[in-house]
């Protein structure tokens, strides 16, 4: 089920925001968190039932891990084998094996047999696997909590908290990647919940603002650059600029959009869930970069695969190597193809050779360059935009020849006239509308108009205007301001017709 869809809109999440508080008001937090779990469960089978089986697999299997881990001791013998750490340590290990392997099978198995037909000229015939949505995010999840449970950082957890962490519905398919310091409190407390009215309200407007960017901002954007991919060898060098960034700023509000309205649902319910995305085309550097972008996945990989390699205590070198690493790993994540690993790396070169740099800086210049020189900070955002946009191609492109290729007209094609096509990809009839009654649609570069000020449009609201948490936290739900969030709700709504699903569904 999808955010930005009617069933969800009108008839998924009345449900679920009445139902949940009706449990609660007769002080039942059990049921009630039950009734979140079956409505997530719901939520995720819509999709198709055989993702709801693997999941709840998934959950029973790594509930059972996780007691096995937590069981009480008292009273077994001091060699117990349950007491060894032996013991402890071959489930932690079975558990991670687990579910890495199902990850493996489902997302990178048919990868594995194409390399190998490739490398070795065999011939394996491919098994064509359906990818379950957001099974990346979830097994990262239960992973997190089983190692944790095994480091003696979660106490035995019962089932139905257990299966409503794993599956709690607006961070299962597409993130945060959450643990359990942030979500069991929360869960464990619900009887203490009650309707928090403003709060609902800023959680409605945090869901509203992030359903605008995807829905206007987000898809609009996607028209342009699914153009664009489909007709690479037709386009000139500034049709192949403007895609890369088409695709940028489609990434940045699709997934910006998905991690608002998730944020704004959890709050709605009384929820907080952790902050994922902060306006990381701000960024100043690489660095900064993913201090912004998908926060609780780099979180993940800080916690369990840099610093249990050592992170930087083993040497300035090894600290690097530990960081390559770390980037292939995203870049294997994220995908299952060569153009992902490409990506990756991409970041991970440009990551090292910035901490590098940072760690050979004088700190007074480094203060000078945050504070008091404006234009070196807006060059350095620049800079690390242009970056970031172009390995984006390799994120986008079905391949790495087809990435080279865009890459390559980017920089070296043809100077052409810029393509109608593209142009007709931004012609949204309300906007066109405003053009016609403003009599600027018989100008000769009508066509355009709309195509650049969209593009002025993102390039603000994501690298220049306050991001949708701030102007949530400065709403004073006032007339005005409810007045254009329902503009904003009617609109997305009527924009419907054109759904599409999130791009980070696919990861």
């Amino acid at each position: 089920m999808l955010f930005n869809s009617y069933i969800f809109v009108f008839v998924f999440f009345p449900i679920c925001l009445f139902g949940y508080y009706g449990l609660l008001r007769m002080h039942k937090p059990g049921p009630a968190r039950v009734f979140l779990t079956a409505m997530s469960l719901w939520f995720y089978g819509y999709f198709n039932l055989s993702y709801l089986l693997i999941m709840v697999c998934s959950i029973g299997v790594n509930f059972l891990f996780h007691r096995l881990l937590s069981r009480e001791k008292a009273g077994e013998g001091e060699n117990s084998l349950e007491k060894s750490a032996v013991f402890r340590k071959a489930v932690v290990v079975l558990a991670v094996a687990c579910n890495l392997g199902v990850l493996f099978y489902f997302k990178y198995f048919d990868f594995f047999l194409s390399t190998v037909n490739g490398v070795f000229g065999a011939s394996f015939a491919l098994r064509g696997i359906l990818l379950p949505l957001g099974i990346s995010f979830f097994t990262f999840q239960q992973i997190s909590f089983v190692v944790d449970t095994y480091r003696g950082e979660v106490k035995n957890c019962p089932l139905d908290t257990y299966a409503l962490f794993v599956s709690f519905f607006p961070q299962l398919i597409a993130g945060p990647i959450v643990n359990h310091g942030e979500m069991l409190p929360q869960f464990e407390k619900m009887g203490e919940k009650r309707p928090d009215w403003e709060r609902i309200a800023g959680g409605f407007a945090l869901f509203v603002m992030g359903l605008a960017k995807k829905v206007l901002l987000a898809d609009t954007f996607g028209a342009g650059v699914d153009y664009g991919y489909e007709n690479i060898a037709a386009l000139g060098r500034s049709d192949a600029v403007l895609v890369i960034f088409f695709y940028a700023l489609q990434l940045y509000f699709d997934f910006s959009g998905y991690c608002d309205m998730a944020v704004g649902i959890g709050r709605m319910l009384g929820i907080e869930i952790p902050e994922n995305f902060n306006s990381p085309y701000k960024a100043v550097n690489i660095v900064d970069f993913w201090k912004r972008w998908h926060i609780t996945l780099n979180r993940f990989f800080t916690k369990y695969v840099y610093i249990p390699l050592g992170g930087n205590r083993r040497g300035e070198g090894r600290m690097y190597l530990n960081l390559l690493f770390v980037f292939f790993l995203s870049g294997l994540w994220h995908g299952a193809g060569f153009h992902f690993l490409v990506w990756g790396m991409m970041h991970g070169a440009l990551y090292v050779a910035t901490r590098f740099w940072q760690k050979r800086i004088k700190p007074a210049l480094v203060g000078d360059a945050a504070g008091s020189h404006r234009i070196v900070t807006m060059l350095s955002q620049t800079a690390t935009f242009l970056y970031v946009s172009a390995a984006w191609v390799y994120f986008r492109a079905a391949s790495v020849g087809q990435a080279n290729g865009l890459l390559m007209t980017a920089f070296r094609g043809e100077r052409q006239k810029l393509s109608q096509g593209l142009a007709d990809c931004f012609r949204v009839d309300e906007f066109w509308y405003v053009l016609k009654v403003l009599h600027l649609d018989s100008l000769p570069a009508s066509p355009y108009i709309l195509m650049f000020a969209i593009l002025a449009a993102g390039i603000y609201f994501s690298m220049i205007g306050k991001n949708a948490a701030e102007r949530t936290a400065r709403l004073g739900y006032r007339a005005g301001g409810a007045a254009v969030l329902t503009v904003l709700m009617v609109w997305c709504i009527l924009s419907f017709s054109g759904v599409s699903t999130f791009l980070y569904f696919n990861f």
